[in-house]
């Protein structure tokens, strides 16, 4: 009996002990597949695809004394950064070519001067570095509508008087100017076609004038005027939207016939009137070109019938053309007040950025927009 009983204790111990080691075996399985079903979830998973890695652009490096112009981008001395640029009145008739100096020039204005004598136009030059310049010119008398611009740049206006319609504009504390106070040159022209800007000619104005001062004053500008692209990434107008060809530019100026013609070799844009390329003699004959064209459709306002009339250049969304490297594009334009800068903007309402090097910024009247030829 106690030999049954003994027997009987032994056979439920190794049952015992074999349920308890079959439950480990499920749980260990049970772990292991668990364990292996997570490596299979991340042998599965699809690999994130790789972002394009953008282009590294080279920054640009200052030359030692240098900083970039706020006119064009360009290098040039930091001995310069506070200096004002001028506003300098150009004569466009025929009798005053060829001009002095302006392949030299940062930024050109071209605008119609009177709405008599086929709509004639007049220069607005912008410079930085004048002192390197040996001659400019000539300098002729000024407008309203110059006198509404040139507060954008501070910049100081050169002119030979104009119409009493300026005398407001003149006493703005904002306005500096120099008038008829330029050197005569015996070119056998009359006498309205024999002033210009020579060397020495500002140093006396200063020191004739010292209320007008060289460098920037409280009424710099509290912005920058462009926004300029890197040299070593330069804007590429064949990406933006509503992009056109552009290597001919042929301007609505019916008494002086101003075009535009891209030279695909340089990238730019070859500036020609009265049916001949526009040479500089005080530049070794080279002819005016620039980078960037910026035209801007504008209205006027005719101030009596001998012709004086006003651009009105503070306005908004009015149409336009930003065009470089061959390509254009339509903009718009806005101005709110003399001294504020103006703004143009792309089709999608972003302020546009332009490239490094010289402007020809070009008014052209809301009433002859459409005879422009962009092509």
């Amino acid at each position: 009996m106690r030999k049954k009983i003994l027997w009987l204790l032994l056979a439920l111990t190794i049952v015992a002990g074999a349920m308890g080691c079959g439950k480990k075996e499920e749980e260990v399985s049970a772990d292991v597949t668990e364990d292996f079903s997570t490596e299979d979830e991340v042998l599965n998973e699809e690999p994130e695809p790789n972002e394009p890695e953008e282009a590294e652009v080279e920054e640009e490096v200052a030359p030692e004394g240098m900083y970039h112009s706020e006119l064009t981008n360009e290098w040039i001395s930091e001995d310069l950064k506070e200096q004002r640029p001028l506003a300098i009145m150009v004569d466009n008739e025929k009798t005053a070519l060829p001009h002095f100096g302006l392949t030299q020039a940062d930024i050109v204005y071209e605008m119609m001067n009177s709405t008599q004598n086929d709509q004639i136009t007049r220069f607005m030059v912008l410079v930085k570095d004048y002192d390197s310049i040996k001659q400019l010119g000539s300098i002729r008398s000024t407008r309203p509508t110059n006198l509404m611009i040139a507060p954008e740049w501070n910049a100081i206006v050169c002119h030979d008087g104009g119409p009493f319609y300026i005398e407001t504009y003149l006493k703005n504390p904002y306005l500096d100017h120099f008038s008829g106070t330029f050197s005569r040159v015996d070119n056998g022209k009359p006498r309205e076609f024999t002033e210009y800007m020579m060397p020495g000619d500002m140093e006396k104005n200063f020191k004739n004038n010292s209320k007008v001062s060289r460098e920037y004053n409280e009424y710099k500008p509290e912005e920058p005027h462009f926004q300029f692209a890197s040299k070593n990434n330069p804007v590429n107008l064949a990406e933006a939207n509503e992009n056109l060809d552009c290597t001919l530019v042929d301007l609505p100026f019916k008494h002086n016939g101003s075009q535009l013609d891209y030279d695909e070799t340089t990238g730019l844009y070859l500036y020609s009137e009265y049916g001949s390329p526009h040479q500089d003699p005080g530049n070794n004959n080279a002819q005016l070109s620039f980078t960037n064209v910026i035209l801007q459709e504008m209205s006027y306002s005719q101030l009596d019938d001998h012709g004086y009339m006003v651009w009105n250049c503070i306005d908004a969304g009015k149409r336009g053309y930003y065009i470089t490297g061959g390509k254009a594009i339509p903009i718009t334009w806005s101005k709110v007040s003399e001294q504020s800068r103006t703004i143009y903007y792309d089709s999608m309402g972003d302020e546009i950025t332009i490239n490094t090097g010289k402007t020809y910024i070009g008014f052209v009247s809301d009433k002859l927009w459409d005879e422009l030829v962009v092509q």
